[in-house]
């Protein structure tokens, strides 16, 4: 792995081990030390999403036109800035304008990572969104696991905790990525010379596969709005909750090896292999719906987690793999605004279903939408059928 692609590695695991001190815990910070309702919380959540999103896609129009390192650098500092203030006041309503900021500046900041590592390492394919994955997961790891404990103590020590992280992060990146050279997408070029794929194709390709994505997040994020919630409710402790996170981080980065037989199988059928971890995040689902202690939702994060080793690193992969020359940083960010917007509508959803129907309407609402999802997965390549070859990026 180039040495380059290790400081963005670095740079990611801490700008998400900050961010993991405060994000597993919005929902129950809203609804508990706030007093409002999940309704709101949802809303809150949805409005710093909605934040993100736009961030992504300027995040993906910036880097394909003043590069990597100023893009993000931009997104750092209106982070900071925000996450500084959060610090000082982090009453109503100035949570939520905080954490609007928050949203629109990482959101910058996160698609121009991703573009970077495809760049910087294009031969190494999908290893390349994988090791800015594993380090993301390392940051969630960490972070949910000193989070839940120090806020056992005082939330104010969360909001303390995220902004030193960012400072470090915003030091890492001033000190390491001006000077990171970007290569050629080598599979885009062998895209373009061996298939001709016109961009509207690849473009309406990626939409479909993005649609699916979406819905898989709106199931992923309910682990941290109602579900959350839940565990407080049945009297889970919330350092046991934030232990579920640090489960998911580690079981994420020991577990590669017990994936590898499979991305090996579908290294070429990544549609394959996210159906299978659709599949995986159906009975995850199935399982949390019966779970009334810790130990039933350990063993329904745990197969969460292997749901989405599988799906995850796929989807940036897929999207380096169609993306036009010159067109990298703005199909990353297509794809982290649907993740994003995966996390604006799922609390709002999840809550309102909740508050009005109760958590198993909810769980039977999120195994539908995830039919749906396998659907668009199995569906995306198709505007790329009329062109050729089709194998090369399905």
């Amino acid at each position: 792995m180039p040495r380059s692609l290790w400081f963005l590695v670095i740079g990611m695991m801490i700008n998400v081990t900050g961010a993991s001190f405060l994000w597993p815990l919005n929902t129950i910070y809203i609804s508990g030390e706030l007093g409002k309702s999940l309704t709101t919380a949802g809303l809150v959540l949805m409005a710093n999403a909605g934040a993100s999103v736009l961030g992504n896609l300027l995040g993906g129009v910036l880097f394909d036109k003043i590069g990597g390192y100023r893009s993000i650098m931009l997104g750092i500092v209106i982070t900071l800035a925000a996450v500084a203030g959060l610090t000082v006041w982090h009453g109503w309503p100035h949570y939520v304008f905080f954490m609007i900021i928050i949203g629109f500046g990482s959101g910058i900041v996160f698609p121009s990572m991703y573009a970077m590592a495809g760049s910087v390492w294009p031969e190494g394919g999908r290893r390349a969104f994988n090791a800015i994955y594993l380090a993301t997961n390392v940051g969630v790891a960490t972070g949910a696991a000193l989070g839940g404990f120090v806020a056992s103590f005082s939330f104010e020590y969360i909001f303390i905790a995220n902004l030193i992280m960012y400072i470090v992060f915003f030091l890492i990146a001033l000190f390491t990525y001006k000077n990171i050279e970007l290569q050629p997408n080598i599979q885009t070029n062998v895209l373009q010379e061996r298939g001709k794929i016109k961009s509207k194709a690849a473009f309406n390709a990626l939409l479909i596969l993005c649609g699916g994505y979406l819905l898989c997040w709106v199931g992923y994020v309910q682990w941290q709005s109602t579900i959350a919630d839940y565990t407080q409710q049945i009297n889970i402790p919330l350092e046991q909750y934030s232990l579920l996170w640090t489960v998911n981080g580690l079981l994420i980065v020991a577990g590669q090896p017990l994936i590898k037989p499979i991305v090996k199988r579908f290294e070429h059928n990544l549609k394959i292999q996210m159906t299978i971890g659709t599949v995986i995040f159906m009975f995850s689902f199935g399982i949390t719906a019966y779970a009334g202690d810790f130990m039933g939702f350990l063993a329904a994060m745990i197969v969460l987690t292997i749901g989405e080793m599988l799906i995850w690193p796929a989807v940036p992969t897929i999207a380096s793999r169609l993306a036009p020359k010159g067109r990298e940083g703005f199909y990353q960010g297509v794809v982290n605004s649907t993740a994003t917007g995966g996390r604006m509508i799922g609390p709002l959803l999840g809550g309102i279903m909740v508050d009005l129907y109760g958590m198993p309407a909810l769980f039977m609402l999120l195994i539908v939408l995830l039919v749906f999802s396998i659907g668009l997965t199995l569906l995306y390549d198709r505007p790329l059928r009329a062109e050729e070859p089709v194998a090369s990026v399905s």
